[in-house]
């Protein structure tokens, strides 16, 4: 059975934080921010429409995918920044990376023979049901304008290293096959900062049941690092042990 994405995400942050620059800084209209910021994207992102995102195309390189991802999530980590917001942009961020896991979603708003109406109006849906900000809001807006939404995905991504950046934030992913309790995450957390040395962590769960009891915890730029505390773990190292070696006998 595949892994279950869970978006909760538990956050641990030092006892007495100073405000950050970002949290101090004064809001600006929310509204109209992103498309400010956004014209100072590349030409190249903002010009012809992408021909109409199909599963696995691989039309476009993917090294300007992620380039274009990159510039998006950027201009958002900007605005989020000086409007304050960066813990609630992150937030709405985490929201559209559900909706727009369903591949269907970014195919929709991609299409350019579905009316602009049709796509405000699921827009406004998806602002109202996931109550988004209105700057996040008007990204959406702009990277449907441009057919760009195949790219959510990755944008939310570049978009959390750059929060992660800014606020000196490690996020840890925890895989185990129930949810843990929220004391056993605390520990998590204190755990991986201890390591880390990160002024914040957050953690985010994975459900997946073939773990069969434990759990693991990735963490690091890509989960390059990895602590396996699962029986399949333990299960594996026990199989590997009654392995024996080739062993030729002289007749």
């Amino acid at each position: 059975m595949a892994a279950a994405l869970r978006l909760a995400s538990f956050t641990l942050r030092p006892a007495a934080a100073s405000p950050s620059t970002a949290s101090a800084a004064a809001p600006r209209p929310a509204g109209a921010s992103f498309a400010s910021a956004a014209r100072a994207l590349p030409s190249a992102l903002r010009s012809a429409p992408a021909a109409p995102r199909r599963r696995g195309d691989l039309a476009r390189p993917r090294a300007a995918a992620d380039a274009a991802a990159e510039s998006y999530a950027s201009a958002l980590s900007e605005v989020a920044s000086e409007n304050g917001t960066l813990e609630a942009t992150v937030s709405d961020m985490e929201k559209l990376e559900k909706i727009f896991s369903d591949e269907a979603v970014a195919e929709f708003f991609d299409n350019p023979t579905v009316p602009r109406d049709e796509k405000t109006q699921l827009i406004n849906e998806i602002a109202k049901s996931s109550q988004l900000q209105p700057h996040v809001v008007n990204f959406l807006n702009v990277v449907v304008d441009n057919f760009r939404a195949g790219l959510v995905p990755q944008i939310v991504t570049e978009f959390e290293n750059a929060y992660n950046a800014l606020s000196g934030t490690e996020v840890a992913t925890v895989t185990s096959v129930v949810q843990l309790e929220s004391q056993d995450l605390a520990q998590i957390a204190q755990h991986v900062q201890k390591m880390t040395g990160a002024k914040n962590v957050r953690i985010k769960t994975l459900i997946n049941p073939e773990l069969i009891a434990g759990f693991t915890v990735q963490y690091g730029r890509d989960g390059s690092n990895l602590i396996d505390m699962s029986v399949r773990k333990q299960i594996e190292e026990i199989a590997s042990e009654f392995e024996m070696p080739a062993v030729t006998l002289d007749v």
